[in-house]
């Protein structure tokens, strides 16, 4: 079976897709990606690349086609606009012309945002006569109100009718969370078929550690630590954490918070931190994601945060995977499906999205837990993520549904010769 995988994001950055693309290869599927020029998360292109022209590499024996793409620089929305737009526009005009004579089975979309870079592949679909799965990652475009990311109301109709054409375009919408189902059949007026499919857990092969990883592990095992790792954005209600942290350093509780990653409230951040003068939080910078096991791992818990908003109650962060197959306690600081989650596996403890006082009382009641309760929730945890989320049970999954997909396009197909 031959699939070609379209996402803007893709090798060397960091995404999940990569291992998932390993794992296709391995169950015997033929993988062409096409994909833009690296440039996330630092906005600028990686080292050996040119934002322009096209490009054709391998990757594990993976053939990979790049086309153009737009740097999107650091906290520039024009930028970053240009970026989302770029890809889309090379995907449907220079794509075509690098896959020339080329025949798909099926076309998949991995979509983390934007969503409307599903757009070119509808186009690329059609000129391969494959049926087309489109893997979302966020609700478009409620994620964008929520965010505050596009604030004009005639903004979001018009991207949400582009959403709408987008899946009633597409044979197959993949969700990671089964939340996701009502908004895209409201959105498509029941038309969508849509299937449940979560993110993996993914275990990459463990790199040299520097001094630098090994070093933070063991500031983090010195105490009781709260490791929270990822995007430092708008969505992850970080004012939320620092309350929290404000309230605990109040009472002399001995928790430490690490808030590993970087993002658009990095300086706004550090700004709060010294402005409350906070010594229980600490923002130790990015790391390599095969570096972030070993982290987790001296950890005391894993926290994850979102926003109150009805948007974030649908998603399961792809973080949590992450976490539970860590196999550490995890604190859950929001509402609906990841909470559930979290509470389903007894892998740690939930709060209120939004609620500083929830979250430190949360904290607390695990520093006052002993050893062996927090470790039965960590193999909890462990047990859930191999039951739920392994990565060799999902690709397997994939793969059929990229087969029962080719047959009914088929069947289709015969169906509308006759």
């Amino acid at each position: 079976m031959k699939v070609l995988i379209f996402t803007q994001y893709f090798w060397p950055e960091t995404f999940g897709i990569n291992a998932l693309t390993r794992k296709l290869r391995d169950e015997g599927v033929e993988v062409t990606v096409m994909t833009g020029k690296p440039n996330y998360p630092e906005g600028k292109m990686f080292a050996g690349y040119s934002a322009w022209g096209t490009a054709r590499e391998s990757y594990d024996g993976i053939e990979v086609l790049r086309v153009p793409l737009f740097p999107r620089g650091k906290q520039s929305p024009l930028r970053l606009l240009l970026n989302y737009l770029s890809f889309i526009m090379a995907g449907a005009v220079v794509g075509p012309w690098m896959l020339r004579r080329r025949s798909f089975d099926a076309v998949f979309v991995y979509a983390p945002s934007p969503l409307l870079q599903a757009l070119p592949a509808i186009w690329l679909a059609r000129l391969k006569c494959a049926p087309l799965a489109l893997w979302v990652q966020d609700l478009w475009p409620e994620s964008l109100s929520a965010t505050g990311f596009i604030k004009n109301q005639r903004a979001l109709d018009l991207v949400a009718h582009a959403v709408r054409f987008i899946y009633r375009h597409t044979d197959r919408v993949l969700v990671p969370s089964a939340a996701f189902r009502a908004p895209i059949l409201a959105l498509t007026e029941g038309a969508a078929d849509i299937h449940y499919y979560p993110n993996a857990w993914i275990e990459e092969p463990v790199a040299d550690t520097t001094a630098d990883v090994a070093t933070l592990a063991k500031d983090i095992a010195s105490g009781f630590s709260v490791v929270f790792a990822g995007n430092l954005g708008a969505a992850q209600s970080l004012d939320t954490i620092l309350d929290a942290a404000e309230r605990l350093q109040s009472v002399g509780s001995q928790a430490r918070f690490f808030l590993i990653g970087s993002g658009s409230l990095s300086l706004w951040l550090s700004d709060e931190i010294q402005r409350r003068k906070l010594r229980n939080v600490l923002l130790p910078g990015r790391f390599a994601p095969d570096t972030m096991h070993r982290l987790y791992e001296a950890a005391s818990a894993l926290l994850v945060s979102l926003r109150d908003e009805p948007i974030f109650a649908l998603t399961i962060p792809s973080k949590i995977q992450g976490y539970l197959a860590a196999g550490r306690p995890i604190i859950a600081s929001l509402n609906g499906e990841g909470a559930r989650v979290v509470k389903e596996a007894k892998a740690g403890v939930a709060c209120a999205a939004g609620d500083a006082r929830a979250l430190a009382e949360a904290v607390q009641a695990l520093v006052g837990m002993n050893d062996r309760s927090r470790a039965k929730m960590g193999e909890n945890a462990r047990r859930y993520a191999l039951a739920h989320f392994s990565l060799d049970r999902l690709a397997s999954d994939l793969v059929g549904q990229f087969e029962e997909l080719v047959a009914t396009h088929a069947i289709q197909k015969q169906e509308k010769s006759r």
